[in-house]
């Protein structure tokens, strides 16, 4: 989930230097957020503390470098203030699991397709912002399909849910081409039959790397 936005926003242009900066800014600034998630979580305990400063610290100077390379791409900053605002409040009510916050955080780390292909030197909006709505359709999927094999394993309404959105997702699909859609479609089957089984952390993990692979894939060979 932060790796993928990233490569296919960089695979959808070209890659330039200044991913380079752009990557680590985003690996770190994610540690900067998480930290931050847990200093929130302990009611600011200040042993928390030093690591989100040590983050934060890092963020702005990787940051800087990367708007030193490219000032102009300080005009997507807006875009990530809703989803990072809303998994540090989550964070700060204890609430981090809940899937308003875990939606959020999804989209927002799909957003990073689009300055990756800015950074890139990409021009096809329409085909960028159609790759970051597949990745969020997918990795919003994801949460609800983990719930329903670890948190929520044996939830009805949890299983329907998850059931529910692959089914949509994969409905929505139809308009970009038959390889997505053959991907959601196989992504709603395995929704629908795998909370079935017992299934280890590990064994979910590997599962949805390979899936990730998929999407990312399909995605970008869709043209528009």
């Amino acid at each position: 989930m932060l790796t993928a936005p990233f490569l296919v926003g960089v695979l959808s242009s070209e890659p330039r230097w200044v991913h380079l900066p752009l990557a680590a800014f985003w690996a770190v600034g994610y540690f900067a957020f998480f930290a931050s998630g847990l200093w929130l979580k302990s009611h600011r305990r200040a042993r928390y503390l030093p690591p989100v400063g040590a983050y934060a610290a890092a963020s702005l100077l990787l940051g800087g470098l990367v708007l030193a390379l490219r000032p102009d791409l300080v005009l997507w900053a807006p875009l990530f203030v809703p989803p990072l605002a809303v998994g540090l409040v989550a964070s700060a009510r204890r609430q981090d699991r809940a899937l308003v916050s875990g939606l959020a955080t999804t989209v927002g780390s799909c957003l990073m397709v689009l300055v990756a292909h800015d950074a890139g030197g990409g021009t096809d909006w329409r085909w960028a912002w159609l790759l970051a709505a597949v990745l969020a359709a997918y990795f919003c999927g994801t949460v609800f399909y983990v719930k329903t094999l670890i948190r929520e394993r044996g939830s009805e309404p949890h299983y329907w849910l998850s059931v529910a959105f692959h089914g949509m997702a994969t409905l929505a699909m139809i308009p970009a081409g038959g390889a997505l859609t053959a991907v959601f479609a196989l992504l709603t089957v395995r929704a629908a039959i795998v909370p079935a089984f017992p299934v280890t952390p590990k064994r979910a993990g590997i599962g949805e790397i390979v899936a990730t692979l998929a999407v990312a894939a399909a995605a970008l060979a869709t043209t528009v």
